[in-house]
């Protein structure tokens, strides 16, 4: 059962992991592989509204999209990217990266072995990574501007879209609990966390939301 307050430490924590950043045009914009082709989607939409001139899809495989990208995250989005209009030419694959701060070194360094010149980067990612994302691209790419995209949609579409509530949940709280430990372990930059979703977090976490828990300091950003 999912209570009244667990609803609302769940709404506190997705509102947490969004930037509500304003969309500009940028040099490329980077999808970050997952299981969600609406990323792809997002991709596509905002270069056809012109804003940037290049997409670089990075992914390789992971257990969760194995079976249903079997070529990869990255060429499952390119297909994607193709298939709704987008040329070729506009269209760079990365299929190596296997974690977050694999997805931006990766794309960092193909982007300057091609030559492209890069001042700002459309990052987008799964609604709930836009926080986790744009924390690890300051960290491993401070020089360029980064802003946070992703398919925009509420906790309760998006939940629709996932089928399984809980699993959601323990999703929003192991993003929380990565920004909060990654920084120190040299991942991320680190980011002020209010106090009010600190509590949701631990609220959340007490009552069973550990799925996506990591309970080392081994693992990869």
């Amino acid at each position: 059962m999912i209570s009244t307050q667990d609803w609302a430490d769940t709404r506190r924590l997705w509102d947490y992991h969004q930037m509500g950043h304003t969309l500009r045009p940028c040099s490329v914009a980077i999808g970050l592989g997952s299981h969600d082709l609406g990323v792809a989607d997002t991709a596509v939409d905002l270069y056809k509204r012109g804003m940037t001139p290049l997409l670089l899809f990075t992914g390789a495989t992971s257990p969760t999209t194995r079976t249903r990208m079997p070529r990869g995250e990255a060429v499952h989005y390119r297909e994607r990217a193709l298939e709704l209009g987008v040329p070729g030419s506009a269209v760079l694959v990365e299929t190596h990266a296997r974690n977050t701060g694999e997805n931006i070194r990766f794309s960092r360094d193909m982007l300057k072995e091609a030559g492209i010149d890069v001042s700002s980067v459309l990052l987008i990612s799964k609604p709930y990574e836009e926080r986790r994302a744009y924390a690890t691209a300051r960290k491993l790419w401070p020089e360029v501007e980064i802003i946070s995209a992703s398919t925009p949609m509420t906790l309760a579409e998006y939940i629709d879209f996932i089928g399984d509530a809980r699993l959601v949940i323990d999703m929003l709280v192991g993003a929380l609990q990565r920004l909060l430990i990654y920084p120190e372990q040299g991942f991320m930059i680190s980011q002020s966390v209010p106090d009010d979703v600190i509590a949701a977090y631990e609220r959340l976490r007490g009552h069973g939301f550990t799925s996506r828990l990591i309970t080392t300091d081994t693992t990869s950003a």
